[in-house]
């Protein structure tokens, strides 16, 4: 039986947004990126909310099987490509694009040349991430060992950037140039640079297609600026049920270790939330939540099972009523500079014992 904690997904939000990511790339296609689970939504939810993507991008073949097995048809790219020559044949066995981005995956492939189907692949360039990718003095000779393994298939490029959301620098400008010589080299390919803060702030780097994964989910991929302060319109509203209400005196503390101490008689809730369902243990007091129509500020430790907040300037708090954690009224990047993280972290811990509710579902 549900404790009432509930993660309340909005399919309307998800396709607002993608209409967002084609008013801002127009000319190009698509890949919807619903790792993660879906950046804790649900992947197999979402994607089927942004069917009018032109694929989705996921990190693992498990996560690909998981679409496939819910009769998702639609062009799946792997991201971070195989390991290994049974990784590469089911990537083939699932139709995914796969990406390339390091000397040993070149090698299953050539090694497999005669077992694998005909595979659109991606080459992952590393032009200042430093995270995977091969180095550009490389990128002719990969070229042409994937050509010969697979004649007349065009090999794709795509890189990653490392401070998009920071369009004062000119990091990601170099980004792009690297990237755009690299493919002067190499005609008629099709090109993937532009993550979500590349969709927002840097127009140059939307190529062929475009990858979008957390502006999908109304939150924000940096700039300072909270997802709603961009626009974007957010797909999950966390809540939890008041549990218990209490006075404490003045000069009471409340939590473990006794880290808030009240300063007047207060009223306390308490919320059937905590770090068991996702929500960091390392939250600070004074981290806001919803509840009553204001926001009211979380007091004492989070435990694993609930968290505790001040509602003493609130009339007629009463057992069952519903506190939001993050979502329509409270973004989720305004809680996650509170503790001092990213709304990419909050939505992805939300934990598998907190109810995920779909329309219809």
């Amino acid at each position: 039986m549900s404790r009432g904690t509930c993660a309340t997904m909005d399919p309307s939000a998800l396709q607002y947004n993608l209409q967002r990511v084609k008013a801002l790339a127009p000319k190009a296609r698509i890949w919807a990126v619903v790792k993660a689970d879906g950046y804790g939504h649900g992947a197999v939810q979402a994607a089927q909310a942004l069917h009018q993507a032109d694929g989705f991008a996921v990190a693992s073949l498990a996560e690909a099987q998981t679409l496939r097995d819910a009769g998702i048809e639609a062009s799946i790219l792997l991201l971070e490509g195989t390991l290994g020559p049974l990784q590469a044949l089911d990537a083939v066995r699932l139709g995914c694009d796969t990406a390339v981005h390091q000397t040993e995956q070149l090698a299953v492939l050539e090694a497999m040349a005669d077992r694998i189907e005909r595979q659109v692949i991606w080459l992952k360039v590393d032009t200042g991430m430093h995270r995977l990718g091969v180095n550009p003095e490389q990128v002719p000779d990969f070229v042409r060992r994937i050509q010969a393994i697979q004649p007349g298939q065009a090999v794709n490029l795509m890189t990653h950037f490392a401070s998009a959301d920071q369009p004062e620098t000119s990091y990601t400008a170099l980004q792009i140039d690297r990237f755009n010589q690299l493919a002067q080299a190499v005609p008629g390919v099709q090109l993937c640079l532009a993550n979500s803060a590349g969709v927002m702030a840097w127009p140059d780097s939307h190529a062929d297609w475009v990858r979008p994964g957390i502006m999908l989910y109304g939150a924000s991929p940096g700039f300072a600026k909270t997802g709603l302060e961009l626009g974007l319109r957010p797909v999950m509203q966390l809540t939890a049920p008041v549990i218990a209400l209490r006075t404490v005196p003045a000069g009471d503390w409340v939590g473990y270790g006794a880290r808030w101490q009240a300063s007047r008689p207060s009223r306390i809730a308490t919320l059937a939330i905590g770090y068991g369902d996702g929500y960091p243990r390392h939250a600070p007091d004074n981290t806001p939540v919803w509840l009553g129509g204001q926001r009211v500020p979380l007091v004492g430790k989070v435990s694993m099972d609930m968290i505790t907040v001040d509602v003493t300037d609130i009339a007629n708090v009463q057992l069952g009523d519903s506190a939001e954690l993050w979502g329509e009224h409270l973004s989720v990047d305004e809680v996650a500079s509170h503790i001092g993280t990213v709304g990419y972290e909050l939505l992805t811990r939300v934990s598998p014992r907190v109810d995920k509710k779909w329309p219809d579902a």
